[in-house]
């Protein structure tokens, strides 16, 4: 068997928690062991821009912030288990990517 790595990263952590739970309950019914999820820290991203759109008045600010929550799981796994992996839906705001790992 390979190990393999699957990579993470979403806007919506319920909807990455939910992925990642089906992963688990693949693996964990095809009997391979897994290791994770395990968490990588949290971007967030700011910007800050002033609430009058002519620029004048008082200097009145709107503060936005996105945060991209990324996870990592590693597995043996063989192909029978890939193939139902990859057949998981995804959502749109979850990126994935998975590896072979040596």
């Amino acid at each position: 068997m390979t190990k393999v790595r699957i990579k993470l990263q979403s806007v919506d952590i319920q909807k990455l928690n939910d992925v990642i739970g089906n992963i688990k309950k693949i693996a964990n019914n095809a009997g391979t062991p897994i290791s994770g999820p395990i968490t990588l820290p949290t971007k967030r991203l700011k910007i800050t821009t002033r609430k009058s759109p002519c620029g004048d008045g008082t200097a009145t600010f709107d503060r936005f912030e996105m945060r991209i929550h990324k996870r990592i799981i590693d597995l043996m796994a063989n192909d029978k288990v890939l193939h139902s992996i990859i057949r998981i839906s995804i959502p749109r705001t979850v990126n994935i990517k998975i590896e072979m790992v040596d």
